[in-house]
């Protein structure tokens, strides 16, 4: 009724000539445009015009397919998204996400349909995630086949909300690069952060609650400037760290933001995990903690460090020794 949409032989097609603020967020060069790869029909009136509905092929059944007032068919990849949004949560809404490689194309698209279809803004805020990418700079992606999933890391004896730290601790809008070195370095950090969470619990003192006021407002100024979660995460640091605070103090500031930041503060059961020694890490110990009764002070050393390079560190006590691992 509107005019923006027109019938071909393949489809219903959406006008973009006829939505003047077409492609705006992503900046589009409309005229500088090739064909689309994914799919060219002779009858479009305009490159960058796209499906709202496609008919089915005359000469076979699909799958999915549906009755329309235009013919049976199925969907557009963009009106999709749109259609489940007025659905579920109305014609506009605050916040809507997705990947970068979603601008030019799918968001330019959802927009179009959806403001030419209510003549209103369909989204107040758009948030643009960068890629997870791999050491080689490679995007990580199933149609390449290196794609992993979370169980992957928990098979490898990661902790899932290591993988959150690790992801907090980069910019949603920056590439967040994944290497197996970083992945061990975010589970080292989760679980320090978790026992200074744990100590300042136990400590438990208030004594300079307008400090921890203050904290608690720079955590918040992060987040409130474009999701800077690694600031945020900074913050929370230097507030453990800030020994003119109690524990009482800190605790406070941080089950605020617990429910935001979601890595589970006051959950110590992660550090309470039994760790898998080797063989041949125990009896490094049992030989260096021989070498310490008969006041070999060389040898123990030496044992010491050899333990060191296999990934463990000795706690002498009176009695008896602990280990524990250097990712703790």
């Amino acid at each position: 009724a509107k005019g923006l949409t027109y019938a071909t032989e393949d489809g219903i097609y959406f006008d973009t000539a006829q939505f003047p603020a077409y492609g705006q967020m992503a900046r589009l060069d409309r005229e500088g445009l090739d064909e689309g790869s994914r799919v060219e029909f002779k009858d479009k009136r305009n490159k960058t015009d796209f499906a709202l509905w496609k008919f089915s092929p005359a000469d076979q059944q699909r799958q999915m397919e549906w009755e329309s007032p235009w013919g049976k068919g199925f969907p557009g990849w963009h009106i999709e998204c749109s259609a489940m949004i007025f659905a579920e949560l109305g014609t506009q809404i605050d916040i809507h996400t997705g990947g970068t490689d979603h601008i030019p194309v799918h968001h330019t698209n959802e927009i179009a349909q959806s403001e030419g279809c209510t003549g209103h803004p369909f989204v107040n805020y758009w948030l643009h995630g960068e890629f997870l990418v791999l050491d080689q700079n490679q995007r990580m992606g199933k149609s390449v086949g290196n794609f992993l999933t979370l169980q992957t890391l928990v098979d490898e004896g990661y902790l899932p909300l290591a993988y959150r730290y690790l992801a907090l601790n980069s910019h949603y809008r920056s590439f967040l690069t994944f290497t197996p070195e970083s992945m061990k370095g975010a589970q080292t950090g989760y679980l320090r952060l978790k026992k200074a969470v744990q100590a300042a619990q136990q400590e438990g003192s208030v004594r300079a609650q307008e400090q921890a006021d203050v904290y608690q407002a720079r955590i918040l100024d992060a987040l409130l400037d474009d999701l800077n979660a690694p600031k945020a995460l900074g913050i929370v640091w230097e507030m453990l760290g800030d020994e003119t605070l109690g524990g009482g103090d800190k605790v406070k500031v941080l089950a605020v933001y617990d429910t935001i930041l979601g890595l589970k503060f006051f959950d110590f059961s992660d550090l309470e995990r039994k760790i898998e020694v080797p063989a041949e890490v125990l009896a490094l110990a049992q030989e260096r903690w021989q070498a310490r009764a008969n006041k070999d002070w060389a040898s123990s050393d030496r044992l010491r460090d050899a333990i060191t390079a296999l990934g463990f560190r000795v706690k002498d006590g009176k009695d008896s020794y602990t280990l524990e691992s250097l990712d703790d």
